[in-house]
């Protein structure tokens, strides 16, 4: 699809899980699956079983998620245990660097659906490399997350609560969640809406009880169609740009604008 990847990451024995990463100057989205099957990753692998592949996390920037949990306590939002854990990267040169990261999950209980969490990178000169911030289909950056509801309003309420500058507004049927300066927003539409907006696609290969799509940035509308021509790609066209379809993403709906 024209991504530049990271190296694989390869997590601990334990997890049994491995990663690529997607740049962007900002932000990044990432590819997450498993290597082996291991006592702690059942709970997500029977996940992936019921829910089936697609965008199932949104991952929010935080400076300290000691002081996030203790602040979130505070406030009386519910997390769950901090996670700390590093990973090798490989670099272009052959040479091996190690990243390091704590997270924090909001509870089940605090997020209407999909999971929601924050992360800590200690040592983000190691993710953000400069020789993977050029992208084949010229994406550079994260824009927004779709996402299906059938109560979008109260869900996006809920939502907001969990971003220091959460905010929500409603524009013909999708209610926004601005989630801060330099952040992508959480747009939230019935199945209807979506549909409308997005008629090629397949919503019931996304993740069901999870995210729907990524909006993704991209600064050659016409550098990405050549891109996905040649690679025989299929794409559609939509408002504001192009997408791809969820049952040929992943189940995943990708629109570049």
């Amino acid at each position: 699809m024209g991504f530049r990847l990271s190296p694989r990451g390869t997590h601990s024995k334990a997890k049994g899980s491995a990663n690529y990463t997607i740049m962007f100057p900002q932000d990044y989205f990432e590819l997450l699956g498993f290597l082996a099957e291991t006592e702690v990753n059942a709970p997500r692998r029977k996940m992936l079983a019921t829910m089936g592949e697609g965008l199932h996390a949104i991952s929010c920037r935080i400076e300290n998620a000691d002081a996030a949990a203790n602040g979130l306590a505070d406030l009386g939002l519910k997390t769950q245990e901090l996670n700390s854990f590093s990973r090798p990267v490989q670099r272009s040169d052959g040479s091996e660097n190690i990243a390091s990261f704590s997270t924090l999950t909001f509870s089940p209980s605090e997020v209407p659906f999909g999971s929601v969490f924050m992360c800590q990178h200690k040592t983000p000169e190691v993710v953000w490399m400069p020789e993977l911030l050029d992208h084949p289909n010229g994406a550079c950056g994260l824009d927004a997350v779709l996402a299906i509801s059938d109560t979008p309003e109260q869900d996006a309420l809920a939502f907001a609560r969990l971003w220091a500058h959460g905010t929500v507004s409603e524009s013909e049927g999708c209610f926004s969640v601005e989630t801060g300066l330099n952040s992508a927003a959480l747009m939230l539409f019935t199945a209807e809406n979506l549909a409308k907006l997005f008629p090629d696609a397949n919503f019931e290969s996304t993740a069901q009880g999870a995210f729907a799509g990524i909006r993704i940035k991209t600064s050659d509308s016409e550098r990405l169609k050549t891109f996905l021509s040649k690679s025989q790609i299929p794409y559609s066209l939509s408002l504001d740009g192009v997408y791809l379809c969820p049952q040929n993403a992943s189940g995943v709906l990708l629109e570049f604008v």
